[in-house]
């Protein structure tokens, strides 16, 4: 049992960051080892920004040599965008063993993922225009208050509270996913894909990669996959409901649009609220009304349903 919201802003900016803490700390019961975060600012086309990790948070305890491993690796970071002639406009310390960067670059922002993950111990959680990816250990208020995300605003964010079932506790496992190479899309999960081994060694075959073995990742990257064939999000999540095998609910976001999918068995639950300028989507409708103080009007998709929501 995991938990998944979203919510998206029409037409404005909001503090996104406080509203989905509010939400998955009022999930924080279907799932206590991880929390994460896919929140959207105010990006342009000319800037970048990249959220990586350097470890995972239990290396720390691995011994007296992990801090000065963590310093290399993010002098080699640092080093390799230089080498690359990226221009670093800000460099931040999220955590010990995280780090942001916002850069400018017009080269290729896939060669360069895989020049920097070619660095042992690293990891890049998001890459993208807008998106900033965020998980960690810990419920929402932890994981909020060490990456000081309450203050974070833009326009629309996913979120994900893990119970870990089927794979490690540890930041790799965490949600959400970001589809790798492709700026700016994320996805959140509830559920299980039975013909996961399947449909990845597919995308592999394509020349995808994965980071983890959990099956939430194998979604994002087959939405970039859909769209960079052709697909329009809609599309792309259509085709998903008819070749994914599986009970699954999923939130997937883009730089201007938020969508779901519910498999058509409709095991897994799913609860909506819409108005005119804002919409919000959970697990429990306990997430919502975390944000409202006053009575509102939620309703259950069908099975087998996609939604589409664009930010304008």
């Amino acid at each position: 049992m995991c938990g998944i919201a979203g919510l998206i802003h029409r037409g404005e900016s909001a503090d996104i960051g406080d509203e989905m803490t509010r939400m998955l700390l009022a999930l924080k019961h279907r799932g206590p080892d991880s929390t994460g975060y896919a929140l959207y600012g105010d990006g342009t086309d000319d800037d970048y920004v990249m959220r990586v990790k350097l470890a995972e948070q239990a290396d720390l305890q691995s011994g007296f040599g992990i801090h000065e491993r963590i310093r290399v690796r993010r002098e080699e970071v640092i080093n390799r965008l230089q080498e690359r002639e990226v221009e670093i406009v800000q460099n931040e310390d999220a955590t010990e063993y995280a780090m942001r960067v916002h850069f400018k670059t017009n080269g290729d922002t896939r060669h360069l993922a895989n020049y920097l993950e070619d660095i042992d111990g690293v990891e890049i959680l998001s890459l993208g225009h807008c998106l900033e990816l965020i998980k960690d250990l810990g419920d929402a208020d932890d994981v909020s208050k060490q990456y000081g995300l309450r203050k974070f605003r833009g326009t629309h964010a996913i979120g994900h509270t893990r119970m870990a079932t089927e794979s490690d506790v540890d930041i790799r496992s965490a949600h959400p996913y970001w589809a790798y190479p492709y700026a700016d899309i994320s996805v959140v999960h509830n559920g299980q894909l039975t013909n996961y081994w399947t449909m990845r060694r597919a995308l592999e075959r394509c020349g995808h990669r994965f980071m983890s073995n959990c099956d939430s990742e194998l979604l994002a990257v087959y939405i970039a996959n859909r769209t960079d064939a052709g697909d329009d999000l809609e599309s792309a999540l259509q085709r998903s409901v008819e070749e994914l095998d599986g009970v699954f609910t999923y939130i997937v976001a883009t730089s201007n649009a938020l969508g779901m999918a519910k498999d058509v068995m409709a095991a897994k639950p799913m609860v909506l609220y819409e108005s005119d300028t804002f919409i919000a989507l959970a697990s429990e409708e306990v997430a919502i009304r975390s944000i409202f103080p006053h009575e509102i009007n939620s309703y259950d998709p069908y099975e087998g349903e996609v939604k589409i929501w664009q930010r304008n």
